[in-house]
Order: C-alpha cells, then structure tokens, then sequence
C-alpha cells in the first residue's frame, strides 16, 4: 500500500508539479486542507483581504511567470467574490486556475451553508469548469484545469472542490495521474505566411500591431527582428508593452492614429481589433487597408472586420516562418514612411512634454506623469491601476523589459494594484515595483496593503488624487453638465496615506510637483509597503473617447 494523504494534499502536490510555488487566497473552512497541503509541499500560501484580490494576484502571478497562477477560495460568496478577478484574468488570455470550496456531496441541494450554483456561474468567464467528484481523481482534473489554461489562447480554469473530497483521505498507489500535455501552439500555414510577405514586400505605408498574443507566445527577438528587416513601424498594446525596449528605434507611440489612418498593409500580431483599435474600422483604419491577422484562435482571427491574410497561428512560429521570406521585403535603410511617423512621434511627444512642465500647485496631472516616469528605476515593474491618470502616465513611463508593465488588459478593471503588486513581489522580491493609482481606484483593493505588509511583500504606490472618477466625471460633464453632479467627485482632503500608515506602512501626502520624486525616494527607502499621495488640479479634463470605450 502507498501512503495515505487527503484531498488537499493532492492538490498541493499537483501544484508543485506544474511549477507553481504560490498560493493565493483568503481563508475558509471549506478549502482548509488545501492549506494543510501546501504546508507539508512547500508551497508559500499569500493570503488577501478579499477574494477578488486573490484572483487578480493570481492573474499578475501567470503574467509574469507564464505559468498558470492559482487562487483557492472558499464555497459561496468566495466564488462570487473571486469572479471579478477571473473574468479580467479571461479578457486577458492569462492562465490562471481558481479552486473553489463546495458543499459536501452528501449534503448537495439540501440548502448548506454557502451553496451556490458555482460551475454555472463560472462557466461563461472561463475556459473550463469541472467538479472534482472523487479523491482519488483530484490529480486528473487538475491537469486538465492547468493543460486547458495554458492551451492557445490561455486563460483561466475553474475547479469545484466539494469538502469531503478535499478532506478524505486515500491510498496513493489508486490516485488516478494527471496524464501528459498537448498545448503544442499551432504553426504557421506556409500560404499565409507567403501571401503576407507579398503583401509587406508592396505594402508603401505598412504598420505593425503587437498585442498581448505576441507577449504570450514570448516572440520579443521575432518581432525586433521582423522590424529592422523590414523598416517597420511597431505600436504596442496589452502585454505587448516593453517587448520592445522604449529605445528601440522601430517601437512608436503616439503616432499610432496618424499611422494607421494611412496604413495600407497592416500587421496585426496577437491583437485583439477591439475599442482600443477602432474595432478595426473607418475612421480607425483605412477602408483599403489590408490587414494580415495573427491569432493562436480561430473565431478572433477577422473578428470585426475583413482580412486579406487570416493566419490561426501561433504568433512567434508565424513569425520566424515569415523571416524565412526577408528576401522579399526586407530593406536596407529607413523608409520615408518609417521617418515620417518618427517626425510625427517626436511632434507629438514635444507637445506632450511642454505640458507636462507645469509647475502649478495643485500638481498637474501631465507633470505627475513625468515627475513619476523621470523616478521609476528602469529595472522595475510598473502598475497602472486607474483611468485618466494611468493613461498619462502611460504614455511616459519608459518599459524596456517584457512584462514590466502590467494594467488590467481590455475588461477595464480597476483594483488590481495591489494584487499584482503582491504577485510581483513573490516572484521578484529584489526587483522595485511601482503602482499608479488614481484615487479611485485605490479604494477599490487598499486594504491590501494589509496584506502586504503582514507578509513582507513592500511595494509602493503612488496616487494622482484629482478628487474624482476623473474619466467618469468628463464624460458625465460632456453629457450632462455639470450642474447637479452626482456620484462622480471624491474627496481630496482623504488620508489614503495615513491608512496606509495606520495599516503598517509608510505614507506622504505631496502638494507641489517638485516633491513627488524625494517623496518616492524616501517611500523606497523605508522598505515597507509605502503610499505617496499626489494632490492633483482637479479642473483638469482628457480628451478622450465614449466612457463605453466607441
């Protein structure tokens, strides 16, 4: 006879063996022996203040890692609570697995505590659901939680675990195994990739998209080398951001409306043509434009609109098949559409930075941006957890390494600040990590910082506080009026600062421009969870689209 273990045990074995080294969760009966597992494993357990933030740590934990991250939550409202984080995780493609606590199977529709329909529930925010219905299988339908979360296009996975098949213990030697992997990504169609060298090879005005499918699919070298074969312009978005350092000489910004309006071939890598992009139409794109539309799934490839090159296609084996065809397009020098997007690029960026040297108190929300891109230390990771001060700062920050930029991806979710944070410290705990928060959205996950500084996971994080749901308010004001604004203003005079001090760590509160970077630098130094909070002019407005994102 083989030994004897318990469900949780099982788990926590089938977790070391997939590579993952940590736990995310917030404590409940139902999931216990989970914790007793990863005890006698040697998996470290982070345990949150709320669900949500142990779904949203798991989803930054799988981005930085690529390898699926795993959060366990208890039966009913813990499920519930964890959906937010799921769903953003399933916008993103990003490989998570959450386990959920259930009701005993003896006690199944007799109204238990904390009984929820949680596979149906599930369901339509993920990849796969499944209930482990027996000890001995808890292995088996592990794998296929983990194999489905890392198959093209990745994304979450959700298991039901009923108590007593967590807690019944049985004999290893009958304990059903996981079985073996088959995510090989798909390759690349050789007509395809021939028809899209055609097409760059007699394209006069091309653009490359990057998008998070090219991060996923680790194709960084690829693409640099697609790129300076070829003279192309690159815009990045999602993932894809600092997969091309911010020096490289092909990688623009904020020329990307100007380019695409005149684009005639189009190279979209594992990008999504959603309201980020125009949903790929008039007046986004050109009616003419030829678009060639790289996608590991099929139904996302000409989601939209029409392609003339529809490629279901890992991105990096696409790309190396199509350097294999440099012959036909590649060129020796920059073209004049290539310098005439770095005019434009330059243009653009000499008028954002004449705004951002204003030295008004309250602080502008454009020298914010610079005074924390002129701090961020090149090696660290930086989260955006907001709407309007994230998108300036954004724009500044220099991202020169994959995956040193985290935002919560096209669902728009706000609160991942500190989950990624907590995430990112226990996969780097050497690397500086750097949250920017509007005021807002800190409310959303702030008792996190708790969390942080009980298990020693320092970040910090800094707040443009404008007193408002900025982006919410323009748009309420364009609407509207600003007469009789309801449930749009916050308060500036709010301590985010001294809860966090109140919590454990370190926090400042910064009214004048030229005390934000000595502000952070002294946040840095303490060595514990820190929080500077930016008093911003709240008059200020971004020109920005639809808050519906049309």
């Amino acid at each position: 006879m083989g030994e004897q273990h318990h469900g949780g045990r099982l788990i926590a074995e089938s977790l070391a063996a997939e590579g993952v080294d940590a736990l995310f969760t917030l404590t409940g009966g139902h999931i216990s022996p989970i914790y007793d597992g990863c005890k006698d494993v040697g998996i470290r357990v982070i345990d949150v203040r709320h669900e949500q933030a142990a779904a949203h740590a798991a989803d930054a934990y799988a981005r930085l890692t690529f390898t699926p991250g795993v959060a366990a939550v208890t039966a009913g409202p813990g499920v519930t609570d964890a959906i937010t984080g799921v769903t953003n995780a399933y916008y993103a493609n990003s490989p998570m697995v959450l386990l959920g606590g259930r009701n005993p199977l003896a006690l199944e529709g007799m109204g238990a505590l904390q009984d929820a329909p949680q596979i149906e529930l599930l369901r339509p925010v993920t990849k796969r659901v499944d209930t482990a219905l027996e000890t001995r299988r808890i292995r088996e339908v592990l794998g296929y939680a983990f194999r489905e979360a890392r198959a093209p296009r990745m994304g979450p996975t959700y298991v039901d675990l009923p108590m007593d098949v967590l807690m019944t213990p049985v004999d290893t030697d009958h304990v059903v195994p996981s079985g073996g992997y088959f995510t090989h990504p798909p390759g690349a169609d050789p007509d395809a990739v021939a028809r899209a060298a055609d097409l760059l090879a007699s394209a006069e005005h091309p653009v490359v998209l990057s998008g998070s499918g090219t991060y996923w699919s680790q194709a960084w070298e690829e693409l640099g080398q697609l790129a300076e074969v070829a003279q192309l312009p690159v815009f990045v978005n999602g993932m894809s951001r600092g997969i091309l350092p911010s020096t490289h000489p092909h990688l623009l910004g904020l020329s990307r409306k100007h380019a695409l309006r005149q684009a005639d071939v189009v190279l979209a890598l594992g990008v999504d043509l959603d309201f980020r992009l125009g949903y790929g139409r008039a007046p986004a794109f050109r009616d003419d434009v030829k678009v060639i539309h790289v996608d590991p799934q099929a139904d996302r490839v000409s989601h939209n609109r029409d392609v003339e090159v529809g490629a279901v296609s890992d991105v990096r084996a696409f790309l190396r098949a199509l350097l294999d065809h440099e012959g036909k397009f590649g060129r020796a020098e920059a073209t004049p559409w290539l310098e005439e997007l770095r005019g434009e690029d330059a243009k653009r960026t000499q008028a954002r930075d004449e705004a951002s040297r204003s030295d008004a108190s309250p602080v502008h929300p454009l020298r914010f941006a610079r005074e924390v891109a002129r701090w961020v230390d090149p090696e660290a990771i930086v989260i955006g957890d907001g709407g309007d001060i994230v998108a300036h700062t954004a724009g500044q920050v220099r991202v020169d390494k994959p995956g040193h930029w985290m935002d919560p991806g096209p669902f728009g979710c706000l609160g991942v600040g500190a989950p990624f944070a907590l995430a990112a410290k226990h996969v780097y705990p050497d690397t500086p990590v750097l949250v920017v928060y509007g005021d807002g959205s800190f409310g959303l996950n702030g008792m996190e910082y708790e969390s942080a500084v009980r298990q020693d996971l320092p970040f910090v994080g800094v707040v443009g506080n404008d007193g408002a749901w900025g982006e919410m308010k323009a748009f309420h004001e364009r609407v509207y009026g600003d007469e009789g604004m309801v449930a749009q203003d916050l308060s500036q005079a709010t301590s985010y600062e001294g809860m966090v001090e109140a919590l454990g760590g370190y926090g400042e509160r910064v009214e004048r421009p030229e005390d934000i970077g000595p502000a952070l630098d002294r946040a840095q130094e303490t060595g514990v969870p820190a929080l500077v909070n930016v008093i911003l002019d709240r008059t200020f407005r971004r020109e920005s689209t639809s808050a519906y994102g049309g």
